[in-house]
């Protein structure tokens, strides 16, 4: 919540100025216009410095231009940031379950990377964990539910249901692993055994063969399932 690192003198406090940098002025200018700018760059100065949320009420209009032009460079600045840290994120997500994904998909004949994409828009690209109760990992990276057959450990957890145009909210239990190959391995037992997803078996590349295939199947009853897979796939291939 907080950053440790100050704003002052970072590279977004730097864009952030440079956003908003005024021209000096020149020997031949009246006082006046001295004076004006000097009052200008204190109040960027310090807006910058202690933060775009100081009041208005007390900027002169032309500090307040710069105040608005400074916080939307430095908001940018760091949003990148973010972008930046999330991307390094889903790139370290799915070097951990590559090895599995290529073991799931040279079995069920779909490339790794589509494998890799349903887990990752189940998982939140890991960050969704279904956990057990005492707060330990499941590893259920797929969302798959524990039925009546299932004979192993299960985990309760919340989740969204699409039932006649509208989402429910209900309590479900779920499969718990001990670790992610057993998480890709029951996932492919699951789609190569069950009739309802025979559709999948050797799309290949074809991404979006693979997601309407799992929607049909009845995977999820989000409406906008494939379309959300299709998209995690895009993603993936355009980072790759």
């Amino acid at each position: 919540m907080f950053r440790s690192d100050s704003t002052l003198g970072s590279p977004a406090f730097d864009a952030a100025w440079r956003a908003v940098a005024l021209p000096l002025p020149t020997a031949g200018e009246g006082g006046g216009f001295s004076a004006l700018y000097r009052q200008t760059r204190q109040e960027v100065v310090d807006s910058i410095e202690k933060g775009f949320g100081a009041s208005e009420m007390t900027l002169s209009p032309e500090g307040a231009w710069a105040r608005q032009r400074g916080a939307e460079a430095l908001a940018a600045t760091v949003g990148g940031d973010d972008a930046s840290t999330q991307g390094t994120a889903q790139q370290a997500f799915l070097s951990q379950v590559e090895p599995y994904a290529r073991e799931a998909g040279a079995r069920l004949g779909v490339a790794p990377d589509l494998i890799a994409a349903h887990a990752a828009l189940e998982s939140g690209w890991g960050k969704r964990p279904l956990t057990q109760a005492d707060g330990s990992n499941s590893h259920n990276l797929f969302g798959i539910k524990a039925g009546a057959g299932w004979q192993g450990e299960v985990a309760a957890a919340l989740t969204t249901e699409h039932e006649a145009g509208a989402d429910v909210k209900r309590s479900e239990r779920f499969r718990v692993y001990p670790d992610m190959r057993g998480a890709f391995a029951d996932y492919t037992q699951l789609l190569a055994g069950n009739p309802r997803f025979r559709s999948v078996l050797g799309v290949g590349n074809d991404a979006t063969a693979f997601a309407q295939a799992l929607a049909k199947g009845g995977y999820a009853t989000d409406p906008d399932y494939a379309g959300k897979l299709t998209r995690v796939v895009a993603s993936i291939r355009a980072g790759s």
